[in-house]
Parts: structure tokens; C-alpha cells; sequence
């Protein structure tokens, strides 16, 4: 049996950077987004972009099952979730928030080159039949591309993010390139554990920034 198709392991310069910061240019991709507001700890709106997110790329992963893959799929492993942060009026850096019920998020997951936008609205309609208590007013399928970037990998609980984001900002200094961070650059992370299920000074968490050459 063929191996299913893993994009962390195919693609480890962008899910699995060292603990020390490094360049990257990140290209064009695929992914079905879902934008909200407030405490991803508690808000509803949150919980339902997770139903969304996951129930979709689950139901195009399983579209075998009942004959109604789309042409050009193939066998994968779904992508880790990912994450855009920002407050509104502020340019957020990922170190500085005191209260998280400010934060605004795009959640999105990686889809595979064959999700077109017409195989989207099909398995959106699907799940909608399936889970109508769901609310899809801002979900989406984009391409995205977010050029060059330092990243890093975090190790520990999401709050201990602000040192390690530190000293990459020092490094991005060091190597002559300045945060870029602004309304269509964003602080971007990339969960690769399940806090439900792994000890929170064990999470991995890919810490991404855009940069420019600081001229």
C-alpha cells in the first residue's frame, strides 16, 4: 500500500524549522480560512471555526470512502492547523497582549492542489446537511502566499511564545532584514500538538514573521 502523502514530512522547511530562527520563502498555497474574534480559550465563535475547519478537510480526506473524490486526488494526511493573529489598530507582533478577548484570527488549514473551488461549495453544502447548527459566513477557500518570513519553532505553552518570538526578532535584525509585519502581513503560527492530548511544555508551535531586507 502506498504511503499517504504527508506535508509535514514533505515539506519540513515549513513545518518543522529548528529551535533556532531561520529564513524562508514561503510559497503559494492552498487553504480553506475561517476568520473570527475573541478568546480562542472561550469564545463560541472560535469552537465553531474548529468544526468548520476540520469537518471540511475531513470530508474532502474521506470523499474515497463513497466514490466522490475529486479528479487528481490522491492519499494525504491532513496538514496541521495554522493560525493568523492580529488586534485590531495595531500591528501585533505576537509579544504584547494582555487581553486576548481583543485578538481578531484567520484559523485556516492546507488543502491539497485538486480542492478547487468547486469541490469547496460541494463538501461545504455536504457538511452544512450534516451540521446545520454550523455557521460558514466567514469561511473560505484562498490562496495564499506569504513570500519571505523568519520562523522558528516554540516548544512549551502558547503564553511562553513572547521569548522565543524575541529572539527571533534578534535575529532578524541581526541578519538585516526588519519585521513586516502589518495589515496583510501577519503573525502566523502552525500547530503541530493537540493540547487536548500533549502536556503543554511539550506543544511545538511554528512561530512565523514577515520580513524585508531593511534598506
Amino acid at each position: 500500500m502506498l504511503d499517504k502523502f504527508d506535508y509535514k514530512k514533505e515539506y519540513k522547511d515549513l513545518y518543522m524549522p529548528k529551535t533556532k530562527p531561520s529564513i524562508i520563502e514561503v510559497p503559494e498555497m492552498i487553504f480553506i480560512m475561517v476568520d473570527g474574534k475573541g478568546n480562542p480559550n472561550a469564545c463560541e465563535e472560535y469552537k465553531n471555526a474548529m468544526e468548520v475547519l476540520y469537518g471540511l478537510s475531513y470530508s474532502i480526506k474521506m470523499s474515497k470512502m463513497n466514490g466522490t473524490q475529486p479528479k487528481g486526488y490522491f492519499e494525504y494526511v491532513v496538514p496541521p492547523l495554522e493560525g493568523l493573529w492580529w488586534v485590531e489598530d495595531d500591528n501585533f507582533d505576537g509579544i504584547n497582549i494582555t487581553d486576548k478577548d481583543k485578538f481578531c484570527w484567520t484559523s485556516m488549514i492546507r488543502q491539497p492542489e485538486f480542492v478547487t473551488i468547486e469541490v469547496f461549495e460541494t463538501v461545504k453544502q455536504v457538511l452544512l446537511k450534516k451540521k446545520p447548527q454550523l455557521d460558514f459566513s466567514t469561511t473560505r477557500l484562498s490562496i495564499y502566499k506569504e513570500g519571505l518570513c523568519a520562523q522558528i519553532m516554540h516548544i512549551g505553552p502558547y503564553d511562553d511564545e513572547p521569548a522565543t518570538i524575541k529572539v527571533m526578532e534578534e535575529f532578524i535584525e541581526n541578519e538585516g532584514y526588519i519585521n513586516d509585519i502589518s495589515t496583510a502581513r501577519l503573525h502566523h503560527e502552525i500547530y503541530l500538538g493537540d493540547p487536548r492530548k500533549t502536556k503543554p511544555e511539550k506543544l511545538k508551535t511554528v512561530i512565523r514573521h514577515p520580513i524585508r531586507k531593511n534598506m
